[in-house]
């Protein structure tokens, strides 16, 4: 009885979540905004979201540029944004336009795909300039969102700002529609993730959990901008929203009251969770996956406890937020291993000979996990690396890793060569799924860390970590010569085998694209782009772009055309070094000594570039685009 209580008391129903935002029971609200979401993604004329549709595998079926044929791939054209600093994410492309985003001041352009050397409209806003100096990791945007609009109203674009505001512009003219504040920059709570279309809503998140910001993701009307409803990652159960059934398929997990009884008092308020990664959505399960990050301070002496939940995997309903199910990958984090990475969804039969709907994450802890997207349940929790140090494994039974305490991080005592470092085995790159080869192909940073923890008093809006940090590369890398920093693999989350792996100069930061070509597609910290042979790993071309690569490639067919698409822009947490000219390896919060010779290979720069077999294109016409007298006027 008392169980039923406290239920009844913490926990939100349907009814009463339905009732309180006046958006009626589950079903009554129509999906065609997804239909259309859905059938965009379809054509390959559009690149509509991050991750290319709602399953998240970037992936194309377009074959038109493939092994044979790769080795033609000439630049097409290309588009500076003139700014600096770190370009993550993608562009969009939508009915023949390319919508461009940029790192702070976050300024958008729209490119008409006929003539994309003149600028449709852009929209550049202003800000306050203190948001740069709470950014934690350059001052970053992974992307935009797209709405396709209805009888009401036009399609809209959706774009997160440093300052911590979300915007809708109107993607005809670049008139802003709407804007809220998502986060308040005085307590350093930012906004970098690139914003989620589900229905006649868009969902972002947050960013600042190294300055103490207790996460959270909020989704607002795409029309009014009005909240919808908003889920803590920590605290109370209905500030975070659990569901009356939340983790019934796998109590073990935890459950109820966790997101306080695992912190020591009011530690929570303060105990980070943010969510700036990458969304995934299942129309069919109406839920959508997401990852929330580190808790606050690094330092782990200063939080006692299991610091629920950060570092979870979420499945949470659309429609009102409520949470399905979690699962926390590194209860007590000790290293940073914020756990916000891409989820991508896969249909595939298990071991057992079982259909299942799958999500497969590759976290920053060095384990790749695989679950059931339907109800949390575990699957598989592979090393990416056999060099990952600090875990034995993961019991699949109760979901928890095995770790190795000599390579805790507790305090009075300095822990060395623990593998991965704080940027994590996997970082913040969008990788892809190719569901004919059924291979993940994944973008792995190799650094390895030594860590001394400090303890250090709460200030809001200022640095809240706790720790002094030294990275180099892992033990497959060249640790004298500060190179072999990255790699380039192939995953089979059944078999839990690499197909095959490749080592890399730098981090393989950005993420990848696979095609049905054949072909896996990445950019380079140094500044290439490069494809290989999906079955093999084997190089098959390679071009150096302006500048070194963090975001991930993109594909789009126009006027019966192949292009594929990658923006450039070295930054970033592995650029913090070079774009703010920084020179102790400690600082950067460790990455400058970790990429101390990356200026050797590349500078800065920003912008995107187009290719195509043989460069053709919208000016292969050399009139196209031409001044003509009269015309422009």
């Amino acid at each position: 009885m008392h169980q039923i209580l406290r239920k009844k008391r913490h926990h939100v129903s349907r009814l009463a979540m339905a009732t309180a935002l006046g958006i009626g029971m589950l079903g009554v609200q129509p999906a065609m905004a997804n239909d259309k979401l859905v059938e965009l993604a379809n054509d390959p004329a559009n690149w509509i979201m991050t991750g290319r549709d709602y399953n998240a595998q970037n992936y194309s079926t377009m074959d038109e540029i493939n092994k044979e044929t790769v080795s033609q791939l000439r630049p097409a054209w290309s588009f500076s944004t003139g700014l600096l600093h770190g370009h993550e994410g993608t562009p969009l492309v939508v009915d023949g336009k390319m919508y461009v985003h940029t790192p702070f001041p976050n300024t958008v352009f729209a490119l008409d795909l006929e003539d994309p050397g003149t600028i449709l409209w852009q929209n550049k806003p202003r800000q306050n300039p203190t948001a740069r100096t709470v950014a934690c990791c350059d001052v970053v945007n992974r992307g935009l969102g797209y709405w396709p609009g209805d009888d009401e109203r036009g399609p809209l674009i959706f774009r997160t700002q440093l300052d911590g505001h979300i915007a809708a512009l109107d993607a005809e003219t670049g008139e802003t529609v709407w804007m809220m504040e998502n986060s308040d920059i005085r307590v350093g709570s930012t906004l970098t993730i690139a914003p989620y279309v589900i229905k006649d809503m868009v969902l972002v998140g947050s960013s600042g959990a190294e300055l103490g910001v207790r996460g959270y993701v909020t989704a607002y009307d795409v029309k009014t901008g009005e909240q919808r409803w908003r889920a803590f990652a920590t605290g109370p159960d209905e500030e975070m929203l659990l569901a009356e059934d939340f983790n019934a398929p796998n109590p073990h997990y935890g459950q109820f009251n966790l997101g306080m009884d695992t912190w020591e008092g009011e530690a929570w308020k303060i105990g980070g969770g943010t969510n700036w990664g990458w969304y995934a959505y299942d129309p069919d399960e109406d839920l959508f996956y997401y990852g929330s990050g580190n808790p606050a301070p690094w330092n782990e002496t200063m939080r006692p406890g299991d610091n629920k939940w950060t570092m979870a995997i979420w499945g949470r309903e659309a429609e009102t937020g409520l949470a399905k199910f979690a699962y926390q990958k590194t209860p007590h984090d000790e290293w940073d291993y914020a756990g916000v990475n891409v989820m991508m969804l896969s249909e595939q039969t298990d071991k057992e000979g079982n259909e299942r709907k799958l999500l497969t994450h590759p976290d920053r802890n060095g384990i790749v996990y695989t679950l059931d997207r339907t109800n949390g349940d575990l699957i598989s929790a592979d090393k990416m690396d056999d060099t990952v140090n600090w875990v034995t494994e993961v019991q699949l039974d109760t979901g928890l890793p095995v770790r190795d305490p000599e390579f805790g991080t507790r305090m009075d005592h300095m822990a060395r060569d623990i593998c991965p470092s704080a940027m994590g085995y996997h970082n913040q790159g969008h990788d892809s799924y190719d569901p004919e080869r059924e291979l993940f192909f994944l973008g792995i940073n190799h650094i390895c860390m030594d860590w001394e923890p400090f303890m250090l008093p709460y200030r809001a809006g200022q640095f809240f970590v706790g720790a002094t940090l030294s990275m180099y590369p892992g033990p497959k890398g060249d640790r004298q010569n500060g190179l072999g920093l990255g790699q380039i693999k192939a995953y089979n989350a059944i078999t839990g085998e690499m197909a095959w792996e490749e080592m890399e100069r730098f981090s393989v930061w950005g993420g990848t694209m696979a095609t049905a070509g054949g072909l896996t597609f990445y950019g380079t910290l140094d500044g290439f782009l490069k494809a290989r042979d999906s079955d093999t790993g084997e190089l098959l071309w390679k071009f150096k772009l302006p500048s070194g690569v963090i975001g991930h490639p993109m594909t789009y067919q126009h006027d019966g055309r192949q292009y594929v698409a990658i923006m450039y822009g070295v930054g970033g947490w592995p650029g913090v070094g070079l774009v703010f000219d920084l020179n102790d390896p400690t600082a950067g919060l460790g990455s400058v000594g970790a990429f101390r010779r990356l200026a050797e290979f590349t500078q800065m720069g920003g912008g995107v570039m187009v290719f195509s077999i043989d460069g053709e294109g919208p000016y292969s016409d050399p009139m196209n685009g031409e001044y003509v007298q009269g015309e422009d006027a």
